[in-house]
């Protein structure tokens, strides 16, 4: 399927872009090209292939749920500049009224 400028134009009114000539000519071949993408993919044939709906349906790898770094809390906090009760402590960036 090939987009014309109107095409473009339309779609970028809609969604409320402002493009220039230049633009709306690279955005025309672009959307083209996406638009023969989906086509070539359309005409795949799936027959007897089973569709699936989120891909973590698929076997995931799991790892053993272990602790395998040493606790080392003590050595970064000491190099805060700010620590109090084993927290981190910041400027507070956003005020409230």
């Amino acid at each position: 399927m090939s987009l014309t400028t109107a095409d473009t134009k339309k779609i970028a009114q809609l969604a409320k872009l402002n493009l220039n000539e230049e633009e709306v000519a690279l955005y025309t071949t672009q959307l083209s090209d996406i638009f023969n993408t989906i086509s070539q993919m359309s005409a795949v044939n799936t027959q007897g292939i089973e569709p699936i709906a989120h891909s973590i349906e698929l076997g995931q790898r799991v790892r053993p749920d272990q602790v395998t770094e040493i606790n080392q809390r003590d050595t970064f906090q000491r190099l805060a500049p700010d620590v109090e009760a084993g927290l981190y402590l910041v400027p507070k960036v956003i005020e409230t009224e």
